[in-house]
């Protein structure tokens, strides 16, 4: 049973249907353990199963660091590393990873490197504060970069993804970079950035769920198949979010007061 209250590396929010999780280790760059992926992975299960919840932000405490990726301390408890049954830990941390396909907003708060494009790589889009820098560290430290790679490779481009992979901690990205090549979305002052995720959430929540839910899904595997793939399973995403249900309350919506649009 998922309880709130003893949550203890993150903290986890409900209003208007939107959930806010807020990786809650400042003093540690919100850098994630094995109590936080395990925490992470109760809370998308939640998620998942609520039918309250119908859009996340996912953000940090402070605004130093998003997230500086794997608590260092903590490899010294690990097993001894065998490559024939090592599983990695921050598989684990993300809302795809845990089958939740509720959409999510990541709002990127100080530093982000590392372990952290677990979370960024699987979110719906990104705001960044305007203070954000983005870096991976690995191969400075003598490993690879694999599943962060592997996490980024259609959100940026390659040229942008390999620079940032090779240069390791050498150099960052600028939140106005990240904008530039499109690996954020928008870029706001730090003290704008979770009322503005939330206000965008707040508005995804108010649209039919199934609707949403189903574009999720379908933007999802738009990344995995081809074009042609994706046509012939069409149907399959269209079903998941036809009702009457859904249907009235979209006319509904056609009939009702005219939404004013958000330019940008």
């Amino acid at each position: 049973m998922f309880d709130a209250a003893s949550l203890t590396t993150i903290r986890y929010e409900v209003s208007d249907s939107v959930a806010t999780v807020t990786l809650n280790r400042p003093e540690r760059h919100n850098a994630f353990t094995t109590t936080m992926c395990d925490e992470l992975a109760s809370a998308w299960t939640h998620i998942r199963n609520s039918d309250t919840v119908r859009c996340v932000v996912l953000t940090a405490a402070g605004d130093r660091a998003f997230c500086s990726g794997v608590e260092r301390d903590s490899i010294a408890d690990e097993p001894p590393y065998d490559p024939m049954t090592y599983q990695d830990p921050g598989q684990r941390l993300g809302p795809r990873a845990n089958e939740c396909w509720k959409p999510v907003i990541v709002a990127v708060n100080g530093m982000a490197c590392g372990g952290a494009f677990y979370l960024i790589g699987e979110a719906d889009f990104i705001i960044a504060a305007d203070h954000a820098t983005f870096f991976d560290p690995h191969i400075t430290f003598g490993m690879a970069p694999v599943f962060e790679t592997a996490q980024l490779l259609d959100r940026m481009p390659i040229g942008e993804l390999s620079r940032m992979m090779l240069l390791g901690s050498h150099e960052r990205i600028s939140a106005q970079r990240a904008h530039a090549i499109g690996l954020v979305s928008e870029v706001v002052p730090v003290s704008e950035l979770l009322s503005t995720a939330q206000a965008l959430a707040t508005k995804i929540a108010s649209q039919p769920p199934l609707a949403v839910q189903a574009t999720v899904r379908t933007l999802w595997a738009a990344r995995d198949l081809g074009r042609q793939q994706l046509q012939a399973v069409g149907n399959t995403f269209l079903g998941l979010c036809t009702s009457t249900e859904a249907l009235a309350q979209g006319q509904a919506a056609f009939a009702g007061p005219r939404i004013v649009p958000q330019i940008r």
